[in-house]
């Protein structure tokens, strides 16, 4: 009775269900084999194509590949935590005047293909000499295409809090930015920090479009170092290595979101404070201030 979209399982479900995981485990590890067999059979795995990973240059090629893609993920995050705070704010707005147009915005850019931004920015800036490179055009396109995404997930966020909250935070007397600030986003914050994290991830991974404009990140660096005949083009190795890379990076983001999520739990046990906490209409219970 505790599951609301399905039936709590049975003991012949249980045993249907452990079969079924074992089959998949099975499927997935021959499949997994049978690529390891293909790719020792022509040759992937020769020493000559993994040779060029023991040089210096080579790794220091890396690292500069993965020090731009950081960079360019770093500075895009930020302005699109910044563009979609201010753009959620707006799409909450009691003025319709302020409210539409941010609709309109946020609606368009994430419609539009995170490609097409960066074309538009690169060659944009060729054509009328902006005085922007293939980084800025890198940055800008990730900043509106995931900022208006971001921009959804704190609206919706803020959406999600029991209605009561913000009715019994108004019969107190707090003003709407008070309501928001003091009372909706800190029970939002929790709830909206998986996908804001998940949509940081996608941005990171992002980064790989650069290579087609030219922007030197890691994915435009493996592509080099993939092309050279000296080592008999070792494009496949090159990419595992790179997906190693994007893999790792990714899986510390996914460590620092549960990381805050969990001190976020910790800290409300601690402090007795929500969610869930429910504001009522007695002034006598007080608001979370």
């Amino acid at each position: 009775m505790s599951s609301v979209l399905y039936e709590t399982p049975g003991p012949r479900a249980k045993v249907r269900n452990r079969i079924s995981n074992v089959v998949v485990v099975v499927v997935l590890l021959g499949a997994l084999a049978w690529l390891i067999h293909r790719m020792y059979v022509h040759g992937q795995f020769e020493g000559r194509l993994w040779r060029q990973f023991e040089y210096k240059a080579i790794q220091k090629e890396l690292l500069h590949g993965l020090l731009n893609t950081l960079k360019a993920a770093g500075l895009a995050a930020v302005l699109a935590l910044l563009f979609g705070a201010v753009f959620a704010a707006a799409r909450i707005s009691d003025h319709k005047w302020v409210r539409t147009p941010a609709t309109l915005i946020v609606e368009l850019f994430r419609a539009v293909p995170l490609l097409i931004l960066m074309f538009y920015f690169y060659f944009g800036n060729i054509q009328f000499n902006l005085g922007l490179g293939p980084f800025w055009a890198v940055v800008f396109g990730l900043t509106l295409y995931n900022g208006s995404v971001l921009a959804e997930i704190f609206r919706a966020g803020i959406a999600a809090v029991p209605k009561g909250q913000r009715e019994a935070a108004y019969a107190l007397g707090l003003r709407k930015n008070q309501v928001v600030r003091l009372v909706l986003l800190p029970q939002a914050i929790s709830a909206m920090l998986p996908a804001i994290v998940s949509q940081l991830v996608v941005l990171l991974k992002d980064t790989a479009l650069g290579f087609i404009i030219t922007y030197g990140e890691l994915l435009y660096v493996a592509k080099q170092m993939g092309g050279r005949l000296g080592y008999g083009f070792p494009y496949i190795p090159t990419y595992i290595v790179t997906a190693v890379i994007y893999i790792g990076l990714c899986s510390l983001l996914s460590l620092l979101a549960r990381y805050l999520e969990g001190r976020s739990r910790r800290r409300r046990k601690i402090t007795g404070a929500p969610p869930p906490l429910p504001l009522t209409n007695d002034p006598g219970q007080g608001a979370p201030i």
